[in-house]
């Protein structure tokens, strides 16, 4: 296969995320082009070692990376994902931070492909998306409710939000605990798990508190499949443990970033 019919299918992908990375359209499609005659000139810097689409990142880094400053000017916010405020909320991240958090936020690469693309050690892509999460934090930085029954899993998660900036208001064990929680100050994120300590469920708890107000939540799961079969609120983030410590700070970042705030569904609302 020939390197132009292995990356024709993730182009529409790479203007995407060069349209994220520069603030603009235009701006993008100049990066993507520029990838394009780079690789034209010199097909040897294709790596075929890795998968297309992340070669092509690679290459479109590559590029990127070629100029001194990159930073997302002060201009209206892109559509489709760039919702309002996200385009200046980028800019305010520096460069490997926001090219970290887009590829794995926005693209869906995984930490070792983002090491890949990056050209970059595991180490030094969690530090990455860890800086990208603190940074977002101080824009964004919020009231974060736990519905956890392990006291030290819930005390792994209260160090890990204090830990990006944001503040946990309380960490509940059951669904009553939780409902109580948020009468008392309502949070701008959840992380719930969905086996709580009495038997009763963190859906149903998730359930009452967006009967009255939404925001983003995120099921942190060692029963993933009652989510998956349960009357789930939508949109809602799903993690399975055990965790690793950098994907809970990633999708808290995500939530927060892209203001992913969750609602019951008509049958959960019924219910």
């Amino acid at each position: 296969m020939s390197i132009a019919q292995a990356i024709a299918p993730h182009l529409p992908y790479l203007r995407r995320f060069a349209r994220a990375l520069s603030g603009t359209q235009q701006g993008g499609d100049a990066y993507a082009l520029a990838t394009l005659e780079a690789l034209v000139a010199d097909p040897d810097s294709f790596d075929e070692t890795l998968e297309p689409r992340v070669a092509l990142y690679q290459a479109f880094l590559k590029v990127w990376n070629s100029i001194a400053v990159n930073r997302i000017p002060d201009a209206p916010p892109t559509p489709g994902a760039m919702q309002a405020g996200v385009g200046r909320s980028l800019a305010a991240l520096t460069p490997p931070a926001r090219v970290a958090f887009l590829l794995n936020c926005v693209e869906g690469f995984t930490p070792q492909q983002i090491g890949q693309a990056m050209e970059k050690t595991d180490e030094e892509i969690d530090e990455l998306i860890s800086a990208a999460g603190r940074e977002i934090a101080q824009q964004m930085a919020t009231a974060v409710l736990i519905i956890e029954d392990e006291p030290i899993i819930a005390m792994d998660l209260e160090a890990l939000v204090e830990g990006l900036g944001h503040r946990v208001i309380d960490i509940a064990r059951t669904r009553s605990e939780a409902v109580d929680a948020v009468q008392r100050q309502q949070p701008g994120l959840v992380l719930a798990d969905i086996q709580l300590a009495d038997g009763s469920s963190g859906v149903d708890a998730v359930n009452d508190i967006l009967g009255d107000f939404e925001v983003p939540v995120i099921f942190i799961t060692a029963y993933p499949e009652r989510f998956l079969t349960g009357q789930r609120p939508e949109p809602a983030f799903l993690i399975t443990k055990p965790f690793r410590t950098e994907t809970v700070k990633a999708v808290i970042s995500q939530a927060l970033f892209f203001d992913q705030k969750s609602h019951r569904t008509e049958k959960a609302a019924a219910g």
